[in-house]
């Protein structure tokens, strides 16, 4: 009898003891697996108050304002931040096994019957004076036509549109070398970027005040006096020797060389520079460096700010915005 209770006890000695060693070994091959690698934030999505997007590297908060970093340029937000969402890096799928040779080589005699895939065309919009830039998509509406450039969603009114064109990849009229955005007139195009390029200012920003402040029109005159197609005030004029205001070429250098100087003087913060054309660098610095709170001023600061995308382009192939020659 007590053999029989030995026999038993040693027999649950061993299934404990088999137990154990495959518990330690589950719990061994536990800790030797490393941890699951949390996805990584490559960007943040930021909705501004009045329903705008943007993306930018990095956003954070500084007092009572909000300030984001795209490439090399750091703003802040003029307006109120409606929400602040990560953009996680997707991870990288393993790479696809080769496919059996068998299977990877086609006949000589075999025809791909399979459609080529189409390029996308190439959309141009024209406005009333003869200006013209290129988008990446556009929708037309009843009112007029929302137009995506740069990851920018933009609405254009029915009335400042000639008309839309949209043109094949390839073509005669898609391979003219105009880069993204004309004026209509070649010659005032070469001063932009000329000048641009000399005070290092994308040439886009500067092709867009002058849409915005002349309609491209050379003896334009304000109200107030601003004179040509960047519409310089005549004391600017003055500072900067413009000798012909109506001259394109002399207009556009001194317009070019104005922003420059704003862009030093406020940190390179392009809805500042903006403001300060409109309203005057005193009424900048007056509200504290930050827009003025008139309504024309609020409105080509969103208007210009929007279309350029806050702060701007990356640099591209044929935009690269070079360093000021001084």
């Amino acid at each position: 009898m007590k053999r029989v209770r030995r026999k038993r006890i040693n027999l649950f000695s061993f299934v404990l003891f088999v137990l154990f060693c495959g518990y330690y070994s589950f719990v061994v091959k536990a800790q030797q697996q490393p941890p699951a690698a949390e996805p990584k934030v490559k960007g943040n999505i930021v909705t501004l108050a009045d329903g705008y997007t943007f993306e930018a590297d990095e956003v954070w908060k500084q007092g009572d304002d909000v300030w984001y970093r795209k490439g090399n340029i750091t703003q802040r937000i003029p307006q109120a931040v409606k929400s602040v969402k990560p953009i996680l890096a997707q991870p990288k799928a393993a790479p696809a096994e080769p496919a059996a040779s068998t299977e990877s080589k086609t006949s000589a005699n075999t025809v791909d019957t399979e459609p080529a895939k189409k390029a996308p065309d190439v959309i141009w919009i024209n406005v009333v004076d003869g200006a013209r830039f290129r988008v990446d998509q556009v929708e037309q509406a009843s009112d007029g036509a929302w137009y995506t450039r740069n990851n920018v969603s933009i609405f254009l009114p029915k009335e400042r549109i000639a008309r839309i064109e949209y043109e094949t990849p390839g073509s005669p009229a898609a391979t003219r070398v105009e880069r993204d955005w004309t004026s209509g007139n070649s010659a005032i195009d070469q001063l932009i970027r000329t000048h641009s390029n000399r005070f290092g200012i994308d040439p886009y920003l500067v092709f867009l005040v002058i849409e915005k402040e002349s309609r491209f029109h050379t003896r334009a005159v304000s109200p107030k006096g601003a004179m040509g197609l960047m519409q310089l005030m005549p004391g600017t004029a003055r500072r900067l020797g413009v000798r012909k205001p109506f001259d394109p070429g002399d207009n556009i250098r001194a317009g070019a060389q104005h922003m420059r100087e704003l862009m030093d003087r406020f940190g390179g913060q392009v809805d500042l520079v903006l403001a300060s054309y409109n309203a005057g660098e005193g009424a900048v610095l007056k509200y504290g460096r930050s827009v003025p709170p008139y309504r024309e001023t609020q409105d080509y600061v969103k208007t210009i700010g929007k279309r350029y995308g806050l702060t701007g382009r990356k640099p591209a192939a044929g935009n690269d915005v070079p360093d000021p020659q001084r």
